[in-house]
């Protein structure tokens, strides 16, 4: 019954995400299939049951969609580095060589969550994406294998 009712869901948004391009394939695009798939297989690992498979597909959708859409490797590289030794409160900045996009991210003091009782950081991304500005606010919690995660 789960994977008559996963494959489906999963084909579906897969469809639907490739057509968002007007057929091309978009980074944003890549970033959020791939996003549902890992999504879907770690919500199946933890969960064990559909609900929980298609709750990860639909929060890998969305962290995949963002992350592919604005940044690549390099900037996530860049976005690390400052979770992991940014001096809280001062800004960081880079441009993307190959993008052409600029970002300015501003780490505020790490935390324990304490659902989790990881340490955790937010911070402000003023980005340059394209020539138009862009600010968000973004957390990152550091996993079980000490890496940091962008949270939802």
């Amino acid at each position: 019954m789960k994977q008559t009712i996963l494959l489906p869901v999963l084909l579906s948004l897969s469809l639907f995400l490739s057509s968002c391009g007007g057929g091309q394939a978009t980074k944003a695009g890549m970033g959020a299939g791939g996003g549902a798939a890992a999504g879907a297989l770690i919500g199946q690992a933890i969960g064990h049951n559909t609900e929980a498979t298609l709750i990860g597909a639909a929060v890998g959708t969305m962290l995949g969609y963002m992350i592919g859409n604005e940044m690549d490797k390099y900037d996530r590289q860049q976005l690390n580095h400052v979770y992991e030794r940014g001096v809280s409160g001062q800004t960081n900045s880079w441009r993307n060589p190959d993008s052409g996009n600029s970002y300015q991210v501003t780490p505020q003091p790490a935390y324990t969550n304490p659902s989790t009782h990881r340490p955790c950081r937010r911070a402000e991304i003023q980005a340059v994406i394209d020539g138009k500005a862009e600010t968000t606010y973004t957390t990152a919690c550091r996993d079980e294998n000490g890496h940091w995660q962008l949270q939802n």
